[in-house]
């Protein structure tokens, strides 16, 4: 089932959303202040490309001062967006596995720094 997922996933929105955070990671990452967010951004990227079978596991304490920082500048967008499009697709039963993969990139995009896949 994991296979079939992310080969659904991949075709209707993880391609798409995994080259956006790659290449706003490419971008973070030319300058030294940008380098931590843009690893952070190839996190994203990895888990929005295959989310089926991956589990997150969020340390907001291993880097709180970061991962405010990510929080106020784009955190809350992002988890929010995720959040939105999860609750649609939980509307319909053959969305909700794709709404709960939008709920794990949520629960990522919010506190990035510290979590592990």
């Amino acid at each position: 089932m994991k296979v079939l997922g992310n080969l659904v996933w991949i075709l209707t929105v993880g391609i798409w959303s995994a080259l956006a955070y790659f290449f706003v990671g490419v971008v973070l990452c030319v300058t030294i202040i940008g380098i931590p967010f843009g690893t952070q951004c190839f996190k994203l990227a990895s888990l929005s490309l295959a989310p089926f079978g991956q589990d997150v596991n969020s340390e907001f304490g291993e880097h709180p001062i970061a991962n405010l920082i990510w929080l106020f500048i784009v955190g809350w967008e992002l988890a929010a967006f995720y959040f939105i499009i999860g609750v649609f697709l939980c509307i319909t039963i053959i969305g909700i596995p794709f709404g709960k993969q939008c709920f794990k990139l949520g629960i990522l995009a919010l506190f990035p720094f510290g979590a592990d896949l």
